[in-house]
């Protein structure tokens, strides 16, 4: 419960303060374990605030009941009150749902346009737009890795990676298959129609995570690197790729202006892929072992958005909203929360 959280954030906080304590100013400027260490007891000292807001605010609905008793607050004003503290409460419950050493972590998200030709790929930008409005909204940093635009409109792939705490924890459960339903614009008939976007988001390891890779597995390629739309980014081949051999991930970075630049990016997102590919093989030897499984596995349609009804609804949750505008316009940390924080139970495919 909430009380035992509080005592583990203390405990660990105080451990923390007595480790920094002991080392000297020149060596904690110089040492990336200081760093790490002292986003971790931002971490605990936020969670904590956050504890005490929301003590305080029940502390003040029993104020307020108090008064509407004596006749000095309306039942308005603790009705106002108690949907504060509701919302203070389940906030606190969900980051305290984010409790593992990848969640913290920034993220690449990927996004490809399924099968539906320019009509998919037309859904893929949109879905790139939605999240890019999300990380502004959520003040994360975003950064343009990968572009490949539709030869008619959207794009067929695109990557981007989205920087700050918890970006990874937020998004891991958006992995999935998006499927849009609506009147299509490239539909000469007007027809109503349905295309696909698929999703994955991989935690992108910084040093908190040890990702250990041999060069010798390790086989680069460079290319001309281009941006949106398909204009030269770089007229030198300052792009690259990189492949895995043992595992045959092969990720390609344009991000920086320098070939040097880009293959540190490339190689940090593959420590990233080669991370989540651990953490996969993990998750589903423990779903083995689980009586009860779900059915959103990996890959599998989780959310659909049918426009013409004004309906986005989460499968595996059952969150619905009828705001389609809203939450193309990256206002998706409802589902993001009730995905998170429900038990699991069999992905609805109905509409």
């Amino acid at each position: 419960n909430l009380n035992h959280l509080k005592g583990l954030h203390a405990c660990s906080l105080a451990t923390l303060g007595e480790f920094t304590a002991g080392m000297s100013l020149l060596h904690a400027l110089r040492s990336m374990d200081y760093r790490l260490i002292m986003k971790e007891i931002k971490a605990h000292k936020r969670w904590l605030g956050d504890y005490n807001k929301a003590q305080s605010s029940v502390d003040d609905l029993d104020v307020i009941l108090e008064f509407v008793d004596l006749g000095e607050a309306t039942e308005e004003e603790l009705e106002e009150k108690y949907q504060e503290s509701i919302r203070i409460i389940d906030d606190l419950e969900f980051y305290s749902t984010l409790n593992k050493p990848e969640d913290e972590l920034s993220c690449l998200l990927e996004i490809n346009a399924g099968a539906g030709g320019t009509e998919a790929c037309d859904w893929a930008e949109m879905l790139y737009r939605m999240y890019q409005m999300w990380a502004d909204r959520n003040g994360y940093k975003r950064s343009e890795v990968n572009f490949q635009a539709g030869d008619v409109a959207g794009i067929k792939t695109a990557e981007m990676e989205i920087s700050g705490e918890y970006a990874y924890g937020m998004l891991k459960g958006e992995n999935g298959v998006h499927r849009l339903v609506r009147v299509s614009p490239y539909n000469a008939q007007g027809k109503r129609m349905t295309s696909f976007a698929s999703v994955f988001v991989h935690p992108l390891v910084d040093q908190r995570i040890e990702v250990e890779v041999n060069p010798s597995d390790l086989e680069w390629d460079t290319f001309r690197s281009s941006g949106a739309g398909g204009q030269h980014v770089n007229k030198t081949e300052s792009a690259v790729r990189v492949r895995h051999l043992p595992s045959g991930i092969v990720v390609e970075c344009q991000q920086e202006r320098s070939q040097h630049q880009n293959r540190d990016k490339a190689l940090q997102m593959l420590k990233s892929r080669l991370y989540e590919k651990e953490l996969e093989k993990q998750f589903q030897e423990k779903q083995k072992l689980e009586s009860t499984k779900t059915k959103n596995e990996w890959g599998s349609q989780i959310r659909s958005y049918v426009l013409d009804d004004r309906r986005v609804k989460d499968h595996r949750s059952g969150y619905q909203t009828g705001n389609t505008d809203a939450v193309l316009n990256g206002q998706i940390d409802e589902f993001l929360k009730a995905n998170l924080m429900q038990k699991g139970g069999p992905v609805d495919q109905e509409d």
